[in-house]
């Protein structure tokens, strides 16, 4: 009888082994099936955000719609689609010789699945941007002109080449150092074929929106300065002429004007009688005095006159300057990205000692010991630009509030970013305050 239990024993355990490898047989012949639907699956996840979100078009940034922290939730959830799609595709690839079903599905469900990542990839069908990869700009999907942009970049372009500094912020450190895989990394990447062109398209991409930068950078100063001095000379400035020689208004804008115009009569007045003391000229008669007076009166009327239509003209050419300002700025999205790139790899790039002397030298110009008496000068000057008067309570109320105001952001920047983006040059920066 123990017999016949060892025997039922012994065969239990072959059944079950049997079945454990018939199961884990099953299991692996439908890897490439189960692989294939989850790539299908995250496809299908992409082109539902498209359909819902974004009008059945890329996932871009260039959507007015939404703010810049909804679109960067949208750009990491098809990141993460993508890198799903990446790693099943690689999966059904190696495992694909396992099926012979030829079953029709697969192909149709690639084909879906290369419609899908065609607008997001770089390089070969099926093959998508991950994390690291989207570094690298689509060098193809340039040349072949699927970008309704004349720069020939797309607005998600400007996410792919980061500066130095920013790639790892704001990930979470894991338990092995990040340069052990960075060296692992860096080695995978020599040895891949397509590595070097990857870094010959993603010099390419760099070198277009550097230049993109720059040209947006010019477009930003020189189009609102010439907007502004062109519609003053040419515009307001004859209008405002016509209209005070027309009608029956005030020479002067404010009493300083008025000051400044006797103060210089006076003068003139002065220097007649030193003129007549010091060269030993004979006395000027008192009608002459007075034609001469009367002569620069005349003048300083007109001078004064000239200074308050181009007062009064500055107010609506400002205007039209800061219209225009915000027109470049609206109208070239993919411009301020780039610049905004361009600017970030500047500041990451630079030295702690670099990024910490910058730091000093603008905070001690806009919050130092000295910034008061500048302060005070731009204030003076942006007032006389428009013709109003300078208020000295409003200027020592301002000196007295915003420069704090701006050392307090500084310091809030310095910690709250700069310590964990670069804790070496906060304390370059500490050691030089010191």
């Amino acid at each position: 009888m123990s017999n016949s239990i060892i025997k039922v024993q012994k065969g239990s355990l072959g059944t079950r082994f049997s079945n454990v490898f018939k199961s884990s047989n099953q299991w692996f012949h439908k890897t490439p099936e189960r692989a294939l639907e989850q790539a299908y699956q995250a496809a299908l996840a992409i082109k539902t955000i498209e359909d819902q979100r974004f009008g059945g078009r890329k996932v871009s940034e260039d959507a007015p719609q939404y703010s810049p922290s909804v679109l960067e939730c949208f750009i990491k959830d098809v990141e993460r689609h993508l890198n799903t799609i990446k790693f099943k595709l690689n999966e059904f690839k190696l495992t694909r010789s396992l099926d012979n079903s030829g079953n029709i599905e697969f192909i149709d469900k690639l084909r879906f699945i290369d419609e899908v990542v065609d607008k997001y990839q770089y390089d070969s069908p099926g093959f998508p941007l991950s994390s690291d990869d989207s570094r690298f700009t689509s060098e193809n999907k340039l040349n072949n002109g699927k970008s309704n942009d004349p720069s020939g970049l797309s607005p998600l372009d400007f996410v792919e080449v980061q500066a130095s500094g920013e790639m790892f912020k704001g990930k979470k450190s894991g338990t092995l150092p990040r340069s052990i895989g960075r060296t692992f990394q860096k080695i995978q990447t020599e040895l891949d074929d397509s590595s070097e062109e990857r870094l010959m398209n993603s010099y390419r991409a760099s070198r277009k929106k550097t230049k993109l930068a720059i040209n947006f950078l010019l477009l930003l100063i020189l189009i609102p300065l010439l907007s502004q001095q062109l519609s003053k000379n040419f515009a307001f400035i004859p209008l405002v002429e016509h209209y005070r020689q027309t009608h029956e208004v005030t020479l002067f804008l404010n009493p300083e004007m008025k000051e400044e115009a006797l103060h210089e009569l006076k003068s003139y007045q002065e220097e007649l009688q030193m003129s007549s003391l010091l060269y030993k000229t004979p006395a000027i008669e008192a009608e002459e005095v007075e034609k001469k007076m009367a002569e620069k009166a005349e003048e300083i009327a007109q001078d004064f006159n000239h200074r308050s239509s181009e007062a009064i003209s500055n107010i609506f050419a400002d205007f039209v300057g800061l219209i225009a300002f915000a027109l470049v700025i609206a109208f070239n999205r993919q411009g301020l990205a780039a610049l905004k790139s361009l600017l970030d790899t500047v500041m990451y790039d630079l030295s702690d000692s670099a990024k910490a002397f910058i730091i000093i030298l603008l905070t001690d110009i806009f919050v130092g010991f000295h910034s008061p008496h500048g302060w005070e000068v731009l204030l003076e000057g942006f007032s006389n630009h428009l013709g109003i008067a300078p208020n000295r309570s409003f200027i020592f109320l301002f000196i007295a509030t915003f420069p704090v105001i701006l050392d307090t952001i500084m310091k809030y920047w310095i910690f709250r970013y700069l310590s964990r983006i670069s804790p070496s040059a906060v304390a370059t920066l500490r050691n030089m305050n010191e």
